[in-house]
């Protein structure tokens, strides 16, 4: 949104706010009918992944589909159509994501023949991504990018050290423990070890020797400090974060904006007070 401006004309202009905009009942309404129309239209793909119900109720999905591409191809092309540089939306991420959400359905009618048939089937599985388009609803998921942004090379430094204690407790296992338990390489090994840290424990290997098990258990302790180290992390900065309250643009909804300015640095809105 912040990326793009409004055309000069009236009826574009129009139309821009009640696509791009949340601050009037009309923008309002068309973001809750878009939000219902994604979550059943991706219920639909997943519906259709079923064997039985695909048999049952193929046609209908199916026309249910074109229905949905239909509708989100109007959508996708008044974006185009209402904003000032289509291509800056087309080349955002959402414009990608809008484009992957209806592509495949016209590929499918496209291309014909037995042998493409996977192909396909394939091309019709990228529709998924219309759950992508339900991020532009969760504003509040800029603070966690933001969080994430501040602590990345906190969390860097994290998974390095992760990552190097299963390089060595991996390698004291494979150096402990026999092939017959399924420690037959260090790669293997550490396998092992990012499984047993990250708390997944597939079970797949397991240490048979006392001196093993030993090591595992001390790698089971350690785990638990790989969740909460990372959790902390975020969750310092999305308090710190939390704590600053950005002035939001009443026109173009950009944000991050000076603690005293008077006026949108995008748009040139005036702003709320603080």
């Amino acid at each position: 949104m912040d990326n793009h401006h409004p055309p000069h004309s009236p009826l574009r202009r129009r139309v821009f706010q009640i696509i791009f905009g949340t601050d009037t009942p009309a923008g309002k309404l068309f973001d809750v009918i878009l939000l219902i129309a994604i979550v059943i239209s991706v219920l639909l793909v997943m519906l259709e992944s079923v064997v039985e119900i695909k048999l049952k109720y193929g046609h209908w999905l199916y026309m249910a589909e074109l229905g949905f591409t239909t509708l989100f191809t109007v959508e996708y092309g008044l974006r185009l159509w209402s904003i000032k540089r289509p291509m800056n939306y087309a080349k955002s991420f959402f414009g990608i994501v809008d484009l992957l959400s209806i592509l495949p359905t016209y590929i499918g009618l496209l291309i014909g023949g037995a042998h493409t048939l996977m192909v396909i089937r394939a091309l019709r599985l990228l529709r998924i991504f219309r759950v992508l388009k339900l991020a532009r609803f969760v504003s509040e998921a800029n603070v966690m990018v933001k969080a994430f942004q501040a602590s990345r090379r906190k969390i860097t430094v994290f998974v390095l050290a992760v990552l190097t204690i299963a390089v060595i407790f991996g390698t004291l296992i494979y150096m402990v423990e026999t092939p017959d338990a399924g420690f037959t390489s260090i790669p293997r090994s550490i396998y092992w070890a990012i499984v047993t840290l990250t708390t997944v424990g597939f079970g797949d290997i397991a240490p048979q020797t006392a001196l093993g098990q030993a090591l595992a258990s001390v790698v089971m302790i350690l785990g638990y400090g790989t969740i909460a180290v990372p959790t902390a992390i975020m969750s310092a900065e999305m308090m710190r974060m939390g704590s600053e309250i950005p002035r939001k643009c009443t026109y173009c909804h950009a944000t991050d904006h000076l603690k005293d300015a008077k006026f949108c640095r995008k748009c040139g809105t005036k702003l709320p007070p603080i």
